[in-house]
């Protein structure tokens, strides 16, 4: 059974900042559910952010060494705190905004270079904290503040774009695949390389109320009516594919 995960947070931390229905509070939750199971101490560990909701899951919260850093630019930054002390288990935790747009540079060399980190990728669809804008994994179609009309530009596949850079170890869940998710990030946490997750954690305030979504609850129904695994998807058309999500391990850290 899992211990009191208050301890792994730092003790002036009372409340969260993430809105109502927001995924990342509950990403927060599985992060240190895996950490906990693995046994892994705090210690061991650096936690590097950039910019956007995502990036306070581990700043202020986690009772470890942080760097909340420059918009796009953790990887960077873990880069540089890795090669300083190979000895750390350094984790990146970010949005999509930051990591696969301002920093999608940055994301592609890493898992070319194979540099040993973990990095897990809150995909919202959209920049939720600085305005709700298009982002390069919005939808077609998906209303933000800047694509009043609809997203005129297909979105990027993560998993594919990374896999495609070379990393060993790709996975895709929801926030709604918990159990999955949990075994995902201990796999990524124990894998030696560079480790992407992209986790689907939905944002109601800027993304849900745009496109037509009436409350947080119906983006999670949304999600978990959407994502087929990988197996699922094997045995669909590709009409019946249309819309849906794939999820699970699309490399899984063997040679």
């Amino acid at each position: 059974m899992a211990r009191d995960l208050e301890e792994y947070l730092r003790p002036e931390v009372k409340s969260t900042p993430f809105c109502p229905g927001c995924g990342h509070g509950t990403l927060m939750n599985l992060i240190l559910r895996a950490i906990d199971e693995l046994k892994v101490s705090m210690d061991e560990m650096l936690f590097v952010s950039g910019i956007g909701c995502a990036a306070w899951i581990p700043s202020p919260n986690f009772n470890a060494d942080t760097l909340h850093t420059l918009h796009g630019r953790a990887i960077a930054f873990a880069t540089g705190a890795k090669m300083f002390n190979p000895k750390l288990k350094v984790m990146v935790i970010s949005g999509d905004g930051d990591l696969t747009s301002i920093g999608g540079n940055h994301l592609i060399h890493a898992a070319r270079r194979n540099i040993d980190l973990t990095v897990i990728c809150a995909n919202n669809m959209i920049y939720g904290m600085t305005g709700g804008q298009v982002a390069s994994t919005s939808p077609l179609g998906a209303i933000s503040s800047t694509t009043m009309e609809g997203n005129i530009y297909r979105p990027f596949d993560l998993c594919k774009l990374v896999l495609g850079a070379g990393a060993p170890y790709v996975a895709r869940y929801s926030v709604t695949q918990p159990l999955s998710l949990v075994g995902a990030i201990k796999k990524s946490l124990t894998t030696h390389g560079f480790t992407f997750i992209e986790v689907l954690s939905p944002c109601h305030t800027q993304f849900g109320r745009r496109n037509r979504y009436d409350s947080p609850s119906d983006m999670l129904k949304m999600l978990m009516e959407n994502c087929v695994s990988k197996e699922q998807a094997e045995h669909l058309s590709k009409e019946e594919l249309k819309d849906k999500i794939i999820t699970g391990e699309f490399s899984d850290g063997g040679a």
